[in-house]
């Protein structure tokens, strides 16, 4: 199945017709800004707990919710066109609530997946998961790998690059209205 971008409606269809074929439904959200290695190995690590990942795309107006004026780096529709081609995503769905509970409750998947640095009690949908039998797998996050740090060190490399190329100050140099002479 190749990646797509849906809408919730879609989505709901196609986790219908993928539980009609026995296949299991896996779920997982996030902002997914720069993508990095760091994504792709937690997304892969999501793919093999069941038969189909959709992944639920933080919107441009609940990203500035939870992070801030200065994000998202890229918009929804691009981060959502870069999941839904990974091979290990069958579908991506931009949500705009500040939390995924509603498209939870909409998509029931049979398994949500969150990173371990969420604690159990905090994922937010493992009630609804849970609630018809399914089950909540935390996936450990790679070290060393955060969009945060990836924001902060080209940030820290343009201001490095700026200063190195400006000119230094001529203290030979003459005034700029030098007196005439007499």
């Amino acid at each position: 199945m190749s990646g797509r971008v849906l809408s919730l409606e879609q989505a709901s269809e196609l986790v219908r017709s993928l539980r009609a074929a026995g296949a299991i439904v896996v779920f997982t959200n996030g902002v997914f800004d720069l993508l990095h290695p760091g994504h792709v190995r937690y997304l892969t690590a999501a793919r093999k707990e069941g038969d189909a990942l959709i992944v639920g795309v933080n919107s441009d107006r609940s990203v500035r919710a939870n992070k801030g004026p200065s994000r998202p780096v890229n918009t929804e529709a691009e981060r959502a066109e870069l999941l839904a081609g990974l091979r290990v995503v069958d579908a991506a769905v931009v949500f705009d609530e500040e939390t995924p509970h509603e498209i939870i409750t909409a998509l029931q998947p049979d398994v949500l997946v969150k990173g371990a640095d969420w604690a159990a009690d905090a994922i937010v949908g493992r009630d609804v998961v849970e609630a018809r039998g399914g089950r909540v797998v935390r996936i450990p996050v790679e070290q060393g790998h955060s969009t945060t740090t990836l924001i902060e060190r080209t940030r820290r490399d343009a201001t490095d690059q700026i200063s190195f190329q400006l000119p230094t100050a001529n203290l030979q140099s003459e005034p700029e209205n030098p007196k005439p002479k007499a």
